[in-house]
């Protein structure tokens, strides 16, 4: 009985992004950069719609709604450069963050080609403090 061989699935054009979120198309980049998007299937920003985006207007203004202001965790900085990016929200025990300034802030979120995950309201329309940040580098679990 002879064997058979099978083909191996042609791979498309360029390394497939391991995020969930990124695709990394031209055209989600170019929608990051000026707004948002929509992380769901119907593409309409509803209450408790996941958004992305990398607008640094875009993710200041959500976080000052708020009254979150840019932090990182100490300890976990290397080279010289933050370490692991965060948002100190007033009541919730922040107390192990590190503020930091918008400046230093961007910088190190745009080093790491990160993008902002986010909700601005809840499904029952109240507002959501949810946020993320994902990279076409990070592996999903």
């Amino acid at each position: 009985m002879a064997a058979t061989t099978r083909e191996k699935p042609r791979e498309e054009a360029g390394p497939k992004p391991k995020s969930r979120y990124l695709t990394g198309s031209p055209e989600q980049e170019r929608q990051l950069q000026e707004g948002f998007v929509v992380a769901n299937k119907t593409r309409i920003n509803k209450p408790g719609a996941t958004l992305l985006t990398r607008n640094h207007e875009i993710i200041k203004r959500w976080a000052e709604q708020r009254g979150a202001v840019p932090a990182t965790v100490p300890g976990t900085e290397h080279d010289q450069h933050l370490g692991v990016l965060r948002f100190d929200f007033p009541g919730y025990g922040g107390r192990g963050l590190q503020h930091v300034s918008w400046e230093e802030w961007f910088k190190a979120f745009d080093e790491r080609h990160l993008a902002f995950i986010y909700q601005e309201t809840k499904t029952d329309g109240t507002p959501s403090n949810f946020y993320r940040f994902d990279s076409p580098e990070r592996e999903e679990a």
